[in-house]
C-alpha cells in the first residue's frame, strides 16, 4: 500500500486534487476524523505476560489482542470523485481522491463508513475502492458499489462482491447505549495515510451532540481521547470485548490534528440506519416541525420568562404535528446583547418528560422516535404549563 506524503493529507476547499477528503463540519472548531502515526513499542516479556494475565482476569481484551481479531475487518475505503471546471481554455474535468476507513458487518459483504467519505457537497463519488488488510504488508483492492448514503447521521453503507474479496471478517457489534465514561477503547483506521493503523484510549464522554455534515444533529455520539485523524472517518471505535460501540466521525481541534477530542456516531444509531440501508437505500425521520433557540437563564430572565432553560418556538410549520398538537410560535421580536429573539410563543421544557436544555437537544429527542410515534410535549405559555400530544411524521424532504 502506497505511503502519501504529509504535505497533500489536508483537504484545502476548491483543491483540484486532495489525497485524503474530510469535509466534516468546521463549526465551533469541529473538524473532520484525522489520526497521527503511532509508535508501538514492544513489550518485555514479563510485562507482556502480566498484561495478558490482567486480560484473563479481567475478561477484557488488549490493544493488541483487539487488533488481531479485528483488524482483518476493518478496510481502507478510496472514493473518486469526478470535478468540472472552467477556465479560459473551456471546460475541463479531473478527479480527486478520498480516503477514509470502513469496517465489515456482514458475510454477504457490506461495510459501514462515513456519509462524508464517499459523498462532499452533494456530489456522490464516482467510483469506490476498499482494501483489504492481509498478512505482513500485503492487501486486496475490491471494487465496491455504494447501498445507501445517509447525510443526516453521517453513515454509508457499501457492498463488495464476497467471491471477489479476501475471507471476510465480520465485526460484531456492541451495544453503544451501555456505554461508560472511563472504558477503555481502540480506534482502528487509516491515519494520514498510514494504513491499518492502531490507537486506544477511553470512552471521554457520553451523549454528546454531534452535527453532522448536513447540518443536523446526531445524538448520544461518544467521545474519546484515543488518537483520531484524518482518514480515520468511518472506522470503528472498539470496546475492551473487541465489539464496535461507535463509527469514528470528527473531532474537536484548534490545529486541526489531534487533541484528545475525537467524537463516533453510537454504533446503535449506525445499526438502524443500514437497516434501513439495506431495504431502500434511504432513511425516513421522525419530524415535529418547530424552529426555535435556546433560553439560558439569563436570556429568560431578561425576556420575563419564567424558566431557567428551554427552547423558545419561534417558529411552527403550518399543517405539521406542532401545529395538530397546538404549538404555538412566536409573534414579535426582541433584541438581547446583539441577538434577536422571537418571542410571544410557547417554550417546550421537555419530551416526554426528559428536559429540554437547548434547541440542539430538542432535534436529538425527535430524531431518536420514529415517524408514527406520539410524545408528550410540556410547553410553558404564559404563566401555564401546559402538556400537549404530537403525533410524529415523516420529515419531509429539504428539511
Amino acid at each position: 500500500m502506497r505511503k502519501f506524503p504529509s504535505s497533500l493529507l489536508t483537504f484545502a476547499g476548491g483543491a483540484a486534487v486532495a489525497v485524503i477528503l474530510v469535509t466534516l463540519l468546521t463549526v465551533s472548531g469541529i473538524l473532520p476524523v484525522r489520526t497521527v502515526e503511532t509508535k508501538v513499542i514492544k513489550q518485555t516479556s514479563a510485562s507482556a505476560a502480566t498484561t495478558e494475565t490482567a486480560a484473563l482476569t479481567t475478561g477484557a481484551l488488549t490493544a493488541e489482542q483487539i487488533y488481531k481479531q479485528d483488524s482483518g475487518g476493518v478496510v481502507e475505503v478510496l472514493s473518486t470523485f469526478d470535478q468540472q471546471s472552467s477556465s479560459p481554455f473551456g471546460p475541463s474535468s479531473s478527479t480527486a481522491q478520498a480516503l477514509g476507513s470502513g469496517f465489515v458487518v456482514s458475510s454477504q459483504g457490506y461495510i459501514l463508513t462515513n456519509a462524508h467519505v464517499v459523498y462532499s457537497s452533494g456530489v456522490k463519488a464516482s467510483s469506490v475502492t476498499v482494501v483489504f488488510k492481509g498478512t505482513g504488508s500485503a492487501t486486496t483492492r475490491v471494487k465496491a458499489t455504494i447501498a445507501g448514503i445517509d447525510e443526516t447521521s453521517d453513515v454509508a453503507l457499501l457492498k463488495v462482491d464476497p467471491t471477489q474479496a479476501p475471507k471476510l471478517v465480520v465485526l460484531q457489534l456492541g451495544d453503544s447505549s451501555r456505554v461508560q465514561a472511563g472504558e477503555a477503547v481502540v480506534a482502528i483506521g487509516n491515519p494520514l495515510g498510514y494504513d491499518f493503523s492502531v490507537t486506544s484510549g477511553i470512552v471521554s464522554a457520553t451523549s454528546r451532540n454531534l452535527q453532522s455534515p448536513n447540518g443536523s444533529v446526531i445524538p448520544n455520539g461518544i467521545q474519546t481521547d484515543a488518537a483520531i485523524n484524518e482518514g480515520n472517518s468511518g472506522g470503528p471505535l472498539i470496546d475492551s470485548s473487541g465489539k464496535v460501540i461507535g463509527i469514528n466521525e470528527q473531532i474537536a481541534s484548534q490545529s486541526g490534528g489531534n487533541q484528545g477530542l475525537g467524537f463516533a456516531v453510537p454504533i446503535d444509531t449506525a445499526a438502524k440506519v443500514m437497516a434501513q440501508l439495506k431495504t431502500s437505500g434511504t432513511v425516513s425521520y421522525a419530524y415535529l416541525g418547530v424552529s426555535g433557540q435556546t433560553l439560558s437563564a439569563d436570556v429568560s430572565k431578561a425576556l420575563g420568562v419564567n424558566v431557567s432553560q428551554g427552547v423558545l418556538v419561534a417558529s411552527v410549520a403550518t399543517g405539521s404535528p406542532a401545529a395538530k398538537a397546538g404549538i404555538k410560535g412566536g409573534s414579535q421580536q426582541t433584541t438581547i446583547q446583539g441577538q434577536t429573539f422571537v418571542t410571544g410563543g410557547d417554550v417546550i421544557e421537555s419530551i416526554d418528560g426528559a428536559a429540554v436544555t437547548s434547541a440542539e437537544d430538542l432535534a436529538a429527542a425527535i430524531l431518536q422516535h420514529k415517524p408514527g410515534d406520539t410524545v408528550t410535549v410540556t410547553v410553558l405559555r404564559g404563566g401555564s404549563t401546559l402538556q400537549l400530544k404530537a403525533t410524529l411524521t415523516q420529515r419531509p424532504s429539504g428539511t
